[in-house]
């Protein structure tokens, strides 16, 4: 073997780089080997249209880092480290065909104002549900954040029964069970309000009628009403930068373009890695793979468990999302108005139908004929991010497919993401010109990225699935990534999974490295 470390890590994805970070604060050794030319995984900034112009790679909304258990532990250190968390006090907004928008900010009664424009009922609504969120969320998040073990379930219903009787607790595991559409139109009676919320679900691969989803909605909206968005200044990167130099301070090692190609385990115990030039890393204490589960069976060539090896193979992911980059002039002319300007989020999915239709032609292997596009605007809140005067525009196409079957409008022939993006990237600016005329004429530079290239940039994205993993409640809470593996451990000893396709999933929140730490740490 050529190095020992207490820790090795595969990836440097923010989950992996979180954990090292904790175990490296509590005296462990630890090495993290990742196969791109930059550490980050998803979470990284460059300047990928003009120099000067810098861009979040994929991921670009911090809130759930910033109010993660991981950074209130080690958000002093990052920031110690350079990174600088800017708020946004307009988070999202939706435009829609008739011309009229919608947002939310953290000013109640703005928001209930433009809520009021579309039914007063709503409006009242609106403020029953934010004076309950405290309460609400509190039991939420303690779901969330929690080990997903059955002692921690019961101690969370328990404290749920409590404080609110069975009929609560029964009224809450409805809601965990419902779909967007389901808790919108019980909810509100604004078709504008129900699209506006409901577009997030479609961040988190829950469509309009799918099971399960109405929580991301309903978060996404309170959240967004109570605290607004975070970014971090001068893009997302900036988290993996501090976190890197915090590891390396305390003697870790990150080192990038090592693409690791086997685990090294016998008598099932998990030992080492070994690297794609030949070397061979020894871990004392633990592997930890931030790597799809998927990976994970080919690097240790089957765990010899047959269940999990299967569960990991048939791992779901969800469908691909296209990342448009561009350098602006000036931001978008909103056909709505100047207000969107202040918005670091605007969505163009402009019903319920429109979204669960954009869903079933990409599942169906299709290109959509009108993709939910949402438009980053950091800018508005960072201007340190583009020349003096000028803008990024981060741009989300979601649904597409990972494997092109066909176009649901009958107008792009290719079945090849090399042939297919650039006019599937005409089709989303299309959407943004319909919108926002005159768009088009402020672009200064673009770069399209597929999703072939997102997984060929980082093969945890399968596909382009940017979430690492469907939420689907097959694959959700007690069975993610599989039943009885919610906390990474494998059959393997000493050889862990962390990333998001394990408890508690997608975002930024850095929740299954950190849980992951904690417990092999022992605090």
């Amino acid at each position: 073997m050529d190095d020992t470390f207490d820790a090795v890590l595969i990836g440097a994805g923010h989950n992996a780089l979180a954990c090292a970070v904790h175990l490296s604060a509590r005296g462990w050794k630890v090495a993290v080997f990742e196969s791109a030319p930059a550490p980050g995984g998803a979470v990284r900034t460059g300047d990928y249209t003009l120099p000067g112009f810098r861009h979040d790679w994929a991921a670009m909304n911090l809130s759930l880092f910033a109010g993660s258990a991981f950074f209130k532990a080690h958000g002093a250190a990052l920031m110690a480290r350079g990174l600088e968390l800017v708020p946004v006090s307009h988070p999202f907004a939706s435009a829609f065909p008739d011309g009229r928008w919608l947002g939310v900010s953290t000013d109640i009664a703005a928001t209930q104002a433009r809520i009021a424009g579309f039914s007063p009922t709503d409006s009242a609504t609106w403020a029953r549900l934010a004076a309950a969120f405290p309460s609400d969320a509190a039991h939420i998040f303690g779901l969330l954040g929690a080990p997903m073990k059955k002692r921690a379930l019961a101690r969370i219903l328990w404290r749920l029964w409590r404080e609110r009787g069975v009929a609560g607790a029964q009224d809450l595991g409805r809601f965990l069970l419902q779909s967007p559409r389901a808790w919108l139109e019980e909810t509100f009676e604004s078709p504008h309000l129900r699209a506006t919320l409901g577009a997030w679900g479609m961040h988190l691969d829950y469509a309009p009628d799918v099971a399960g989803g109405a929580l991301f909605p309903y978060l996404e909206g309170m959240a967004g009403q109570a605290f607004g968005m975070v970014l971090a200044r001068g893009g997302a990167g900036a988290v993996t930068t501090a976190m890197v130099a915090e590891i390396e301070s305390r003697g870790g090692r990150v080192e990038c373009g090592a693409p690791v190609v086997r685990i090294l385990h016998g008598g099932g115990v998990a030992n080492g890695v070994e690297l794609a030039d030949g070397r061979r890393i020894t871990a004392g204490k633990a592997v930890i793979a931030g790597v799809a589960p998927g990976a994970l069976v080919r690097l240790t060539a089957g765990t010899g468990a047959a269940r999990f090896d299967a569960a990991m193979t048939g791992f779901q992911h969800a469908p691909g999302t296209m990342m448009i980059h561009l350098a602006m002039d000036a931001l978008p002319p909103w056909a709505a108005g100047p207000d969107l300007h202040r918005f670091a989020y605007v969505h163009l999915a402009p019903s319920l139908d429109q979204m669960a239709r954009t869903y079933a032609q990409a599942k169906a292997g299709l290109l959509p004929d009108e993709p939910v596009i949402v438009v980053g605007q950091p800018t508005v809140a960072d201007p340190s991010r583009a020349p003096a005067g000028q803008h990024v525009l981060w741009v989300q196409v979601r649904m597409v497919p990972g494997t092109i079957l066909g176009d649901a409008a009958g107008q792009i022939a290719a079945r090849d993401w090399t042939q297919a993006a650039d006019p599937m990237a005409d089709r989303a600016l299309d959407i943004l010109e319909h919108y926002a005329p005159g768009a088009r004429g402020h672009i200064l530079g673009r770069r399209v990225v597929s999703p072939a290239e997102l997984e060929a940039d980082n093969p945890n994205l399968v596909g382009g699935d940017q979430i690492c993993g469907s939420h689907h409640l097959s694959q959700h809470f007690l069975y993610r990534p599989a039943r009885g593996h919610t906390d990474g451990s494998t059959p393997i000893r000493n050889l862990h999974l962390t990333g998001a396709a394990v408890w508690p999933g997608a975002g930024t929140g850095a929740g299954s490295g950190y849980l992951l730490a904690r417990k092999l740490a022992g605090n």
